[in-house]
């Protein structure tokens, strides 16, 4: 038995491989304990009622130290292992979170947000990382996507403990929520102490016994002799064999033939999934609920959180059928859906939108026409609900699995430093844009979501289904533009090929890990 993990709970992969999501929830923490603070009174005289751009750098202090975090993941992920770096991000959040709840003016508050950044770019890397190396291929896209299913929780949570804590007067209506934030952070790096580590990862650090048990407990029921299990344990070691033959790992792999291009698409994935619109619909829903012509704080926050829930329940069939229908058909499906909606609520709110002044701040925004100002809600939902359904999920689990072990941990975490930057980016430029341009910023994420489509069709092929050893021969194949040609059965391997490989080559000794 591997040291450090109960047995029980290892041999059941949903639960080893859902539980890590939790860090995944506190990306979702973050999003709605800001969200939810944009039009409360209290928390805008705390801090100097910050106008659009200082709200924009607020909300982008989070980002920014996810970017630091997913960085560093490329080298602690390796050096420590996946395990372990989950369970400092936790850490790492508690003490973001007592900074934020404690903050007294705009600097603690950025300071707080930054460190609590960290945690979650920590968290965004190696949770995804851990989940895709510690699962079968049959259920590794349901385990991966419920990562974002997990933020889909947190803003969920978190917004209604901010819409109970609303009603309370003072400073304690923010402060409260940003304090139990801490929760499950602490349950989270906890809880990771009794879970295995990634078999893979032990592979590659000499303890082959230990990673075919995990193996074992994992995918055959505590057998050894499973074919299944033998078949992941013969793929690993052969890949980790050549990989040694290679040389020490670097961050030059990321530039080499055959690695260089799989690092632009799992970055370019994660820059689509930021530029498709959504951080608008997440951040800053109350600022489109308010342009859309709703009033009233009470009516705004009933809005936003019934987008909330339907983000929740809406990622529920990406995680269930996400193997079986595969990812190319979910991200060219969403990419489309999202561009028509955006297109849509900048076309109403452009029609018969006009400057007004709303809480003493100029605002674009639809008045005497209620039937516009439901559409636009409308049309909000079902944006979202074409988000939770296809990008969201997906956008963690390609990145995750279309890399070889070799470079793995550094290409997953420059693939989400590329989300955290572009999210650092939108968090800041959303504010401004809204009070400037106004509706045209709808059509500008629009035509982001239609570029994305065509980029996926050309240049994303299918990996469901596929072990990540299998994943290789996809991507041997040398196809760039011809994504949509490539078939599922390309690159399946049996047990009898690997342990033939293995047997021409069984003369050469097993380099030693550097």
């Amino acid at each position: 038995m591997g040291k450090g993990y109960n047995a029980a709970i290892a041999s059941n992969p949903y639960i080893v491989g859902s539980f890590a999501c939790i860090g995944g929830g506190l990306f979702g923490l973050d999003i709605s304990s800001m969200s939810a603070v944009l039009n409360n009174n209290a928390y805008k005289n705390q801090f100097g009622n910050p106008g659009s751009n200082a709200q924009g750098a607020i909300v982008a202090a989070m980002p920014a130290g996810s970017l630091v975090g997913a960085l560093i993941v490329s080298y602690l992920a390796d050096k420590i292992g996946r395990k372990k770096s989950i369970i400092i991000s936790g850490w790492v959040w508690v003490v973001g979170s007592i900074l934020q709840c404690a903050a007294v003016d705009r600097g603690m508050l950025v300071v707080g947000r930054v460190i609590s950044g960290l945690a979650v770019g920590l968290a965004s890397a190696s949770v995804p990382l851990y989940q895709s190396e510690i699962t079968a291929p049959a259920i590794r896209g349901r385990i991966v996507s419920m990562q974002q299913w997990s933020v889909t929780w947190g803003i969920l949570l978190q917004y209604f403990i901010q819409f109970g804590c609303s009603y309370i007067n003072g400073v304690a209506s923010f402060r409260i929520p940003w304090g139990l934030q801490m929760i499950p952070a602490i349950i989270l790096s906890l809880g990771m102490l009794v879970f295995p580590e990634s078999p893979r990862w032990l592979m590659d650090n000499n303890r082959e016994e230990e990673a075919l048990t995990i193996l074992a407990d994992l995918h055959g029921g505590g057998n050894a002799d499973d074919e299944l299990v033998q078949l992941e344990f013969a793929e690993i070691r052969e890949q980790v064999h050549f990989e040694r033959t290679e040389g020490a790992k670097s961050y030059l792999d990321l530039i080499k033939p055959g690695i260089f291009r799989r690092v632009g698409l799992g970055c370019a994935l994660q820059m689509w999934s930021q530029l498709s619109g959504m951080n608008i619909m997440m951040y800053y829903i109350v600022y489109v609920f308010q342009g859309a012509g709703l009033t009233g704080r009470r009516g705004n926050l009933i809005a936003d959180s019934v987008q909330y829930v339907l983000n929740v329940v809406f990622t529920v069939p990406a995680i269930i059928y996400i193997d079986k229908w595969g990812r190319r058909p979910l991200l060219l499906a969403g990419t489309l859906l999202m561009g028509f909606w955006l297109m849509l609520v900048g076309g109403l709110q452009g029609g018969f939108g006009e400057w007004g002044v709303v809480d003493g701040a100029p605002v674009w925004v639809i008045t005497g026409h209620d039937s516009v100002t439901k559409g636009v809600i409308v049309c909000s939902y079902l944006f979202v609900c074409s988000f939770a359904i296809t990008m969201g999920p997906v956008s963690w689990t390609y990145p995750a699995e279309i890399f070889p072990m070799r470079v793995r941990a550094k290409a997953v975490s420059v693939a989400t430093a590329t989300n955290w930057l572009f999210n650092f980016a939108l968090a800041w430029a959303v504010p401004p844009g809204l009070a400037t341009i106004a509706y045209k910023t709808y059509f500008i994420f629009g035509t982001f979501n239609f570029a994305a489509f065509i980029h996926i069709f050309f240049c994303f092929p299918e990996t469901a289904g596929r072990t990540l050893e299998e994943i290789e021969e996809v991507f041997n194949q040398g196809h760039v533009f011809t994504a949509w040609n490539i078939k599922r059965d390309v690159g399946k391997k049996t047990l009898k090929d690997v342990v033939g490989k293995e047997t021409d080559s069984q003369d050469h000794d097993y380099p030693e890990k550097a």
